[in-house]
């Protein structure tokens, strides 16, 4: 790889990583191709994305911008997983490094906070957006359900009286 290329990779891993709403520093020294191929695929379902950096590199990339804090994280073999969603990064390297004893967690960073293994992994175990979604929508759906039927039952009510009535024999 010459210098040309080198930079376009800092200014790729600069860009892609800033715009990240978590981060993930993690080791996966040991895996073979078949645990990596699912682990990206996994990745890839989430919207995660799995980049194995050189840790030189990975600090050009990382100096002078929010992400300086990871650059104590790169040693030894490691890789980079991020994603816009601040859970999904985390939900995919903690749910495959449970299944694969060579996936570990070094830490991370969301926002501007660093995150130690144990805060990543406890924020792996929150819901995703798309579950929080979900759940809010309910919610608000809920009252208007509760409203509706209550705006019903008494209708319902005079409806089964005057049924009653109709059907009373007359004397």
């Amino acid at each position: 790889m010459n210098r040309t290329e080198k930079a376009q990779l800092v200014e790729s891993v600069r860009a892609d990583t800033d715009a990240a709403g978590l981060i993930v520093v993690m080791t996966m020294s040991g895996l073979n191709a078949g645990a990596t191929a699912s682990l990206r695929r996994k990745a890839n379902a989430e919207k995660t994305t799995i980049q194995v950096v050189k840790n030189r590199l990975g600090k050009l990339a990382f100096k002078g911008t929010r992400l300086e804090g990871l650059a104590n994280l790169l040693k030894g073999p490691t890789a980079l997983a991020y994603s816009a969603d601040p859970i999904a990064a985390a939900k995919v390297v903690a749910g495959f490094g449970n299944d694969n004893d060579k996936v570990k967690i070094l830490g991370g960073l969301m926002g501007d906070k660093s995150l130690t293994a144990d805060n990543v992994i406890a924020l792996s175990k929150l819901p995703g957006l798309n579950e929080l979604r979900a759940k809010l929508l309910g919610l608000l759906q809920a009252p208007a359900t509760k409203v509706a039927g209550v705006v019903q039952a008494p209708a319902g009510q005079l409806a089964r009286v005057i049924g009653a009535y109709a059907n009373k024999p007359t004397a």
